[in-house]
């Protein structure tokens, strides 16, 4: 207990690196967690101390800036340049990407061969890590850093094309708490959310991919963007923060 609490100590602060920032990542979870079952719910909250996975959904973006965790700082994302065109035709990151952390996180859960305080490490490293694949600008170029270099007017204030995809567009779509966006994105019919929750993180990437390059012809550097940009991704923004919430609850499900 005392071990994640003092992991937890300081996550308030984000980073422009990581992907939604602490509201988005909030959303994923809560909306996995009204979609897990009783049984599998019950056995998650008690690896996690008894905390939600809201609690514990941003720890990962600190603890990567940790040297007990540094490893996994290229975990985050993936790149994929447009000569690339998809995620299978990439070049794939030496020290491991968020698709291939997935699954290999996984993979240990699964083999039964972790401790309790490694799980619970692994447990709170997938819990982020879904929702970072499902945010748009983790698939993007590695010419500028996933959008880190690509600098964009927002409402008359430059930033970071990455930076306004972590957390500026989120809150400029609705400004809602995160229990409030979980509220109203999860109302889809069972059958529908069957559907979304098919396929595997190898296939769920490939979205993120075609969404990034989309959002990149939109972003022309110096562009001001304001009000039409904003409707027009408010979509995709909602699609996204559901979607990623509902395939971390399925995964889970099987997990657990």
């Amino acid at each position: 207990m005392r071990h994640l609490l003092t992991l937890l100590t300081s996550l308030c602060v984000t980073f422009s690196a990581f992907a939604w920032g602490q509201k988005g990542h909030d959303v994923v979870a809560c909306i996995a967690e009204h979609n897990l079952s009783k049984s599998a719910l019950k056995r998650i909250t008690a690896l996690l101390d008894g905390h939600s996975m809201v609690y514990v959904a941003n720890w990962m973006d600190n603890a990567s800036h940790t040297p007990e965790y540094e490893y996994t700082k290229t975990w985050h994302y993936v790149n994929v340049d447009p000569a690339e065109q998809t995620y299978a035709n990439s070049q794939k990151e030496a020290k491991g990407d968020v698709v291939v952390a997935i699954n290999n996180i996984i993979s240990r859960i699964k083999s039964g061969e972790l401790t309790e305080a490694e799980e619970r490490v692994e447990l709170m490293m997938l819990i982020h890590l879904v929702g970072d694949m499902h945010s748009p600008l983790h698939a993007g170029h590695k010419s500028d850093r996933g959008g880190n270099g690509t600098k964009v007017k927002y409402f008359g204030q430059q930033k970071k094309l990455h930076s306004l995809w972590d957390s500026d567009i989120v809150e400029s779509v609705h400004r809602w708490s995160y229990s409030e966006w979980c509220e109203q994105l999860n109302i889809l019919s069972p059958k529908a959310k069957r559907a979304i929750v098919q396929g595997t993180p190898n296939d769920w990437i490939e979205e993120s991919v075609l969404l990034a390059a989309d959002i990149y012809a939109a972003s022309t550097t110096g562009e001001n963007l304001s009000y039409d940009y904003v409707a027009h991704y408010t979509p995709i923004v909602e699609q996204q923060l559901l979607i990623g919430g509902l395939r971390l609850a399925a995964i889970l499900e099987k997990l657990y």
